[in-house]
């Protein structure tokens, strides 16, 4: 199987979840049967794995989802060095030593988020920008209308600084602050999903207060 066809696959499953074979060809534009050999190799390496889940009728579905490894193709800056630079960190100055990074973190992403939404006036003008920084920081974010509750839903698929998250779950509140001053006045902000919590990626419900 091609690099870029494994990509492509993979890819499809961070970003999207859980999927049958023919949800995969019809979105990679590939026939089914190439779509269940590739997902056949990459079940081979241990990459992805599935679930035959029964349907009301006819044959089980075979859902096809990332495996741990299959998640840790995915950039995550790497976890080991950062987990030990907060690890000697924090041997060497406790635990204000960690408030004060993930503080000057947050000052350096302020800065440059702010600019990014910079000349921004709708919500979904500023969550765009919003995304497109964080989706270059390696969160693979979008948004999409929240048709249901109204607002919007800042979706992240990945999380480039995961280790760090799960050792300091400080560095997720954060970023929680962050997005409410960013955003601006009068806006509501919700985390519905949560990698770190079991979920498959992080999603946030915004929308402007009633």
């Amino acid at each position: 199987m091609s690099d870029r066809t494994k990509t492509r696959l993979l890819t499809a499953l961070k970003t999207s979840g859980p999927q049958t074979a023919a949800e995969l060809a019809k979105r990679e534009s590939v026939t089914a049967v190439a779509a269940r050999q590739h997902l056949d190799s990459l079940s081979a390496e241990g990459l992805v794995e599935y679930e035959d889940v029964k349907g009301a009728v006819g044959r089980p579905k075979r859902i096809w989802s990332l495996s741990r490894e299959g998640h840790a193709q995915f950039p995550d800056n790497h976890s080991g060095l950062i987990l030990s630079l907060l690890g000697g960190l924090k041997d060497l100055y406790g635990d204000e030593g960690i408030d004060r990074l993930i503080s000057h973190r947050e000052n350096e992403a302020r800065a440059s988020y702010a600019k990014a939404l910079s000349g921004k006036h709708s919500l979904q003008e500023k969550l765009e920008a919003l995304a497109e920084i964080r989706s270059r920081e390696g969160y693979m974010a979008t948004v999409q209308a929240d048709d249901d509750n109204g607002g919007y839903l800042l979706i992240e698929n990945h999380c480039s600084i995961c280790a760090a998250a799960t050792a300091c779950q400080g560095f997720c509140r954060s970023e929680m602050t962050l997005f409410i001053e960013v955003l601006g006045e009068g806006i509501e902000l919700e985390r519905t999903e949560h990698l770190l919590s079991g979920g498959r990626r992080c999603v946030y419900h915004v929308r402007q207060a009633a």
